[in-house]
């Protein structure tokens, strides 16, 4: 009865691996332990272009034990500032560009386009800064993500928690 053994030369033969083939299963395996990401829909009553005018400040269970529920309530309510600061000036502007746009083919809503292309920005902005202060740490990532609204075709803006992957620290080189 022969039983065949590998060859006794390569046993203690150290291979490298490629750094891509590395860091693609890693990512890949990584990124499987991470939770769904925790959605915040608008909860307000107006919405210009699909952006709502406030965000619900209810603490989400999911986050029980990742960020205080305080630090939470106020980055929610700093994003409502913003839009509580910038949204009746949308919304003005888009009454005014209504009622001209039969004159002005159109161009009369350019301005209403343009200054909620910059409130989403400053949203944008406000949940980076947010993000390098507290939340990488924490392990959590913020942004303002354009999703489809589930009870019809349009597109609404929507806060996205994202779970950050953690690395393996005791991972040889």
């Amino acid at each position: 009865m022969s039983v065949l053994l590998p060859n006794m030369a390569d046993f203690d033969t150290i291979y490298e691996l490629d750094e891509e083939e590395e860091r693609v299963v890693s990512e890949e395996h990584l990124a499987r332990y991470c939770p769904e990401p925790v959605i915040m829909r608008g909860a307000g009553h107006i919405t210009v272009f699909g952006l709502s005018n406030k965000f619900d400040t209810e603490f989400p269970s999911v986050l029980t034990g990742k960020v205080a529920p305080e630090e939470f309530k106020t980055t929610v309510g700093r994003v409502n500032a913003c839009l509580k600061k910038n949204l009746p000036v949308n919304v003005k502007w888009l009454l005014c560009g209504c009622l001209c746009c039969c004159c002005t083919v159109g161009c009369s809503l350019w301005p209403v386009i343009c200054l909620n292309k910059r409130t989403r920005r400053s949203i944008q902005k406000l949940l980076e800064w947010e993000n390098n202060r507290l939340y990488h740490k924490l392990g959590l990532h913020w942004k303002l993500s354009k999703r489809k609204c589930e009870s019809s075709n349009m597109m609404e803006y929507v806060i996205l928690i994202e779970f950050l992957p953690k690395y393996p620290i005791f991972r040889p080189d």
